[in-house]
């Protein structure tokens, strides 16, 4: 997975959203910030980033809904990548795993923890949250909260007018197509991703952020990854709403999927939450989301989210969304609604976050798997910005076909 623009971009500006206050009151805020991407071991931080960072609490469903833990299996000791095979064990030590969830036919098959990770462990989602916006993006159509995704932002967001978001459809942010420039040179105080520091940092809001992003492609032609999509659509959701994405979540989601653990949304100083990549929650809730999508929208037999969106998040249905090599996008993998569409001709896909954390789905296997980790040396250099991911899949494929 080339994954150049979802960079240093997400974390650093993560790291802006501490108010000072709780710096101060946690000890190892300011050192958490200045270690991101320096090598430095992370898991210890991972797990609790609620302490650290200013958050809304997503509460644990009043009826939780335990998974029934089925017949146990052993990883598969080795797997294929590129025509070789590896070690298991090598790929999780490497990635400083902290959780692995294996569930088939909605069953526990598979679950272990290592260092700081643990059943009732929260952990750091990085872009698997923006997933996670689409499901909710899916309630609120579902709800005629927002009336189509053919409608543009800028009519639920008036403010995004004069910008790159104006008359640009709601569906083309979620297949990341907006055409809005995004640039991450740091040392360009005027960059896209200079800006969204400053916004994360208090000098502006997320609001005026998107507000002020300019247009470089034609909107709904390239695939673009741009975390700034996403805010956009949290904002969106907030707007519609009238409510938090926490508390959104809350009511749609975990309520419904009988989550057995509160979960976190990290919020800037506004209170905006941190739509592209600040969920946090323990790797048995996280499955919810991968089983959610597997079963097409149903969980625990009730229906709660229509599975036309499941299927429209699904599906690559533009060429420049479509997996494989293209000159109109900046991934070898396909793109649907906030999910990354595998190559291969499988019809697996994942949720994929930075630091190796995933939902992954193999609707052929019945399987969702969870892998939440911490790896010190990912983005420490520019071939590291996508440290085994491609290889992480190919793993997940070979546990997939081992339980058949």
């Amino acid at each position: 997975m080339n994954l150049k623009s979802i960079s240093l971009a997400i974390i650093l500006a993560m790291t802006g959203a501490v108010h000072a206050e709780q710096i101060n009151r946690s000890e190892n805020a300011t050192e958490f910030l200045e270690s991101v991407f320096t090598g430095t071991e992370q898991y210890s931080n991972f797990y609790r980033m609620e302490e650290i960072f200013p958050t809304n609490r997503v509460l644990k469903s009043g009826n939780p809904v335990q998974w029934p833990v089925g017949k146990s299996i052993s990883l598969p000791d080795r797997y294929t990548f590129q025509g070789e095979e590896r070690a298991t064990q090598g790929l999780l030590t490497e990635t400083e795993t902290s959780a692995l969830l294996v569930i088939k036919d909605g069953q526990i098959r598979y679950e272990n923890y290592w260092l700081t990770g643990g059943e009732d462990h929260h952990w750091m989602s990085m872009s698997v949250a923006k997933s996670l916006v689409s499901v909710l993006m899916g309630v609120a159509v579902s709800e005629g909260m927002i009336e189509s995704v053919e409608d543009t932002a800028s009519k639920y967001l008036p403010e995004l007018k004069g910008s790159a978001y104006e008359g640009v459809r709601l569906k083309d942010i979620l297949q990341m197509s907006s055409g809005a420039r995004w640039s991450e040179d740091y040392s360009d105080e005027k960059s896209e991703v200079n800006r969204l520091l400053s916004a994360m940092t208090g000098q502006s809001s997320f609001l005026e952020f998107v507000g002020s992003m300019k247009n470089e492609l034609k909107p709904g032609t390239f695939n673009r990854y741009n975390s700034a999509d996403t805010l956009v659509l949290g904002l969106v959701l907030e707007r519609v709403t009238g409510k938090t994405l926490a508390a959104y979540t809350q009511e749609k989601l975990w309520g419904p999927l009988g989550a057995t653990d509160d979960a976190y949304w990290i919020t800037d100083k506004a209170g905006h939450s941190m739509a592209f990549g600040g969920f946090n929650a323990t790797a048995r809730d996280y499955a919810r989301l991968g089983e959610l999508y597997r079963l097409g929208g149903k969980f625990n037999g009730k229906q709660i989210v229509p599975e036309k969106w499941v299927n429209a998040s699904l599906t690559a249905d533009a060429p420049h969304l479509v997996p494989g090599d293209r000159e109109n996008g900046d991934s070898g993998m396909g793109y649907g609604y906030q999910w990354w569409l595998l190559e291969g001709g499988k019809h697996d896909y994942s949720a994929i976050g930075v630091y190796n954390q995933f939902i992954y789905v193999s609707p052929e296997h019945r399987t969702v798997i969870v892998k939440l980790s911490a790896p010190r040396n990912y983005g420490t250099t520019k071939e590291n910005i996508s440290l085994h991911e491609d290889e992480t899949f190919e793993l997940f494929r070979k546990i997939a076909e081992s339980m058949d």
